[in-house]
């Protein structure tokens, strides 16, 4: 299982998913062009001691991306007909998580085998980026016994 971040654009919230990752042992892509500098001090200050404990591969733009990437595409979005817990995970799944400020264009959608969302309460939009990483792939490794014991 791998975690794609599509063009994110809010450092610490990259920080927070790469300390995240590094946990449960997930390597991480970087889904190009970055909102900010990657030598930004909030990524490693979100990430703290853990930012050298996850593989991460950075990928020049989407068609870099899906050339070296194999496995199912699991696009979480608010907009996912499939609820995340109603997901049969596989170990080579790819969970991709769209920008902060624009989710992911219509091109991703299309990609995506399999566009799955977070059920949450009435009226409530969307989790914050790194936590829904978090949730995800604790569930996804849970369902494939890939959890770090």
């Amino acid at each position: 299982m791998r975690l794609a971040l599509f063009q994110p654009d809010i450092p610490g919230n990259v920080g927070a998913i790469l300390r995240s990752c590094a946990c449960f042992g997930v390597p991480v892509d970087l889904i190009e062009p970055l909102g900010f500098p990657w030598d930004d001090r909030r990524v490693r200050r979100a990430g703290m001691d853990y930012f050298d404990r996850v593989s991460i591969t950075r990928h020049a733009d989407w068609e870099s991306f899906r050339a070296a990437t194999p496995g199912r595409l699991v696009l979480l979005t608010s907009r996912g007909s499939v609820p995340v817990d109603s997901v049969a995970f596989d170990s080579g799944d790819v969970i991709l998580m769209g920008s902060e400020s624009a989710g992911a264009p219509p091109y991703v959608h299309e990609a995506a085998d399999l566009r799955v969302r977070i059920p949450m309460a009435p009226g409530l939009r969307s989790l914050n980026v790194s936590v829904a990483a978090a949730v995800t792939l604790f569930e996804g490794l849970r369902q494939t016994g890939q959890l770090p014991t």
